[in-house]
């Protein structure tokens, strides 16, 4: 037993390791020597770092390994989701970060799970309420909503057609237009990926918006403006 507790804390200790130190392709390949349910439960701890390096090469790990855990044992795949949905929950007694960004990044990893769950990332764009279309879990704090925002761009992204009639313009509004300026942008990004209709007033505004953020894309950080993101929403092109 204290033989077990030790190799998953040196698990731990490797993940960890890999992910600060080493490139993609090397963590992949390192992971795969071990059980996906371990390296999964050891990334978990990962989700929330500060180091935006740390955490990014976490949650794509994230999303190759539960695929991984998925082509042996779909059921203990959900069991992830499952839990990345509960840590967003009041009464998990946690925050969640990292949990949307891990969810859409297993999602773009595992076609069959993409259309079980995506419908639920979705609902965290939205009010819950009394009437039956009302079925949402709006996320309140704009960490969780840029970890949101930032999936949802990933899934249209991946599979272009998975949101079609899921999601439309105005489910952006209250995000295009938030205090919170990495919000902005990644809202632009995401309403210009899925051609959306109803937010043109919206994107015009933010082309005078000059925040600057660093947006993980293709599996790198770079630098982009609120008003780059802006105009190519309005312009139709990728960015």
């Amino acid at each position: 037993m204290e033989r077990g507790k030790t190799n998953r804390r040196w698990l731990k200790e490797e993940v960890l390791r890999l992910c600060a130190e080493e490139d993609l392709a090397t963590i992949t390949a390192r992971l795969a020597a071990y059980p996906a349910k371990e390296v999964i439960n050891a990334l978990f701890g990962l989700l929330c770092r500060e180091s935006p390096r740390l955490r990014w090469q976490a949650i794509t790990a994230m999303g190759i390994s539960v695929a991984r855990l998925a082509a042996g044992d779909m059921e203990e795949a959900r069991v992830v989701m499952r839990r990345l949905l509960w840590s967003l929950n009041d009464e998990s007694g946690g925050i969640g970060w990292g949990a949307p960004e891990a969810m859409a990044e297993v999602m773009c990893c595992q076609p069959e799970l993409a259309g079980e769950y995506a419908h639920m990332l979705l609902s965290y764009m939205r009010e819950d309420g009394d009437e039956p279309w009302q079925d949402g879990n709006f996320l309140e704090h704009s960490m969780l909503q840029r970890g949101l925002l930032w999936g949802i761009a990933r899934l249209a992204e991946a599979y272009p057609r998975l949101l079609a009639g899921q999601v439309e313009g105005q489910d952006f509004l209250s995000f295009l237009d938030s205090e919170d300026g990495e919000v902005r942008g990644l809202a632009a990004w995401a309403v210009g990926i899925l051609g959306l209709e109803g937010c043109r007033s919206q994107l015009e505004a933010l082309q005078e918006d000059r925040f600057r953020f660093n947006r993980y894309h293709h599996q790198q950080l770079e630098e982009v403006s609120v008003a780059r993101l802006a105009e190519a929403a309005l312009a139709g092109e990728a960015c």
